[in-house]
């Protein structure tokens, strides 16, 4: 951010899991903070107390802490019982954050959305941002965040405020209070060896620290740009051509996510390994040292687009704004590493385990997915009828076995994203902490 001021940053539900992990990582680089919730859980920053569809408290809170960047992460947990929560906090609740902004003068405002805004119970194969918001929403959760997204995005220029959402997918990491804690019950239970489904279906999982980290990305690269002038006019118009920057961002190739697999360099004439020799070759120094160099951060494969490509000359012309600007745009984030759903499910099953323990470890029983669809039904019709909540759903099990994994080139071409922990490290970070918590 040289050359620019310095951002002084609110972040709303702050006290949340992805908003602590916002806050620490704004303190760790030496950023201003302050965080907006109703209840305090942490003491190492200012804290304002409020209700966030109240615009009187929120105005006061920025105003008070000097707020320049709102990051707006506050969202009531999936499975409330009365939907009409999701409501007031991700629509009303946005409208009274995006008016408090507008009023105060704010810069900026990065707003944390769901990959799920575009999930309609279907499979969703490499989708990227172009895919519209379904007809039929999956759930009233999902469908009162895709309404703040709109608002959200509808809002960029308003009265000079800025705006970006971003969309991570399945978050997971330490202090997680949904995921982990129904694989743990699971755990406990001994219910490891049912899977529903084949287990073909990918999915994707997000590190929190990267889904934090993102969010830092986003809101530094939020500033106005000429493509964002030029987008306000005549962006998909017959004559609007690339910038010189633009066209060189789309050229470069991205190199493979590897934060789980590691990189693994492919041997050539110029770097390998020497093996057994006689006499080494003249250049082995050189040769040894490129191979064991780190990993490159460009690469010069070509980049090859085709007529689907969210970049291709045809797809770029008919956007409605420049996908390759920040600002008024939404971005997929995730670990870029989809994973078959019920591997991960094991994969923490496992780390549970104790050493020499083969609780997590024995025979899977496979329920088909029809034959679940029809369980579910049957165990919400027994859960009305004696007035408990269903622990196995019909929802579950059409999240269980969709395919959802997305595509997050625009959030690593035009934000500079790139997933920091891995899944296998982000998974041995949680269950630590998890099993830490237990034993206290």
């Amino acid at each position: 951010m040289s050359g620019q001021q310095k951002d002084v940053y609110l972040v709303i539900g702050g006290s949340g899991f992805v908003g602590r992990n916002i806050v620490e990582q704004l303190l760790a680089r030496g950023d201003i903070v302050s965080v907006f919730d109703i209840v305090q859980r942490h003491h190492d920053v200012p804290f304002y107390s409020g209700d966030i569809t109240e615009e009187s408290q929120l105005i006061e809170a920025i105003q008070k802490s000097g707020t320049t960047c709102i990051i707006h992460t506050a969202s009531p947990q999936h499975g409330a019982k009365d939907s009409s929560i999701y409501y007031k906090v991700n629509v009303d609740g946005t409208k009274a954050v995006i008016a408090a902004a507008v009023a105060t003068g704010a810069r900026k405002l990065v707003y944390t959305s769901s990959a799920g805004v575009v999930f309609d119970g279907g499979d969703c194969i490499n989708i990227d941002e172009r895919v519209p918001y379904p007809e039929q929403p999956f759930d009233e959760y999902n469908d009162s965040k895709a309404k703040g997204e709109a608002l959200i995005l509808a809002a960029n220029g308003k009265g000079g405020l800025l705006t970006v959402a971003l969309r991570p997918a399945g978050i997971f990491g330490p202090g997680d209070r949904q995921v982990m804690q129904g694989l743990y019950q699971a755990y406990q239970r001994g219910q490891t060896h049912f899977q529903v489904g084949d287990n073909n279906n990918l999915f994707d999982y997000t590190y929190v620290g990267n889904v934090a980290l993102a969010h830092l990305v986003a809101a530094d690269k939020l500033v106005p740009s000429q493509s964002a002038d030029s987008d306000k006019t005549d962006w998909n118009s017959d004559t609007a051509t690339l910038s010189g920057k633009e066209d060189s961002l789309l050229a470069t190739a991205l190199p493979a996510v590897t934060a789980t697999t590691g990189y693994r360099r492919v041997p050539t004439c110029e770097a390998r390994p020497l093996g057994p020799y006689v006499a080494p070759p003249p250049n082995a120094d050189q040769i040894l040292a490129a191979y064991n160099a780190p990993p490159p951060t460009t690469t010069n494969r070509p980049v090859v687009r085709h007529r689907f490509d969210q970049f291709s000359e045809n797809a770029l012309a008919l956007a409605p704004s420049s996908p390759l600007q920040v600002a008024g745009q939404a971005f997929f984030i995730t670990n870029g590493e989809p994973v078959y759903f019920w591997d991960f499910m094991r994969l923490i099953w496992l780390q549970l385990d104790p050493p020499g323990s083969k609780r997590a470890d024995h025979r899977i029983y496979v329920i088909p997915r029809a034959f679940g669809m029809v369980l579910g039904y049957l165990a919400e019709t027994w859960a009305s009828v004696i007035g408990k909540e269903a622990g196995f759903t019909r929802y579950r099990v059409g999240y269980s076995c969709a395919t959802r994994y997305h595509n997050i080139e625009k959030a690593r071409r035009v934000l500079g994203y790139e997933p920091q922990v891995g899944l296998e490290e982000g998974v041995r970070r949680m269950v630590e902490v998890r099993i830490t918590f237990q034993h206290c």
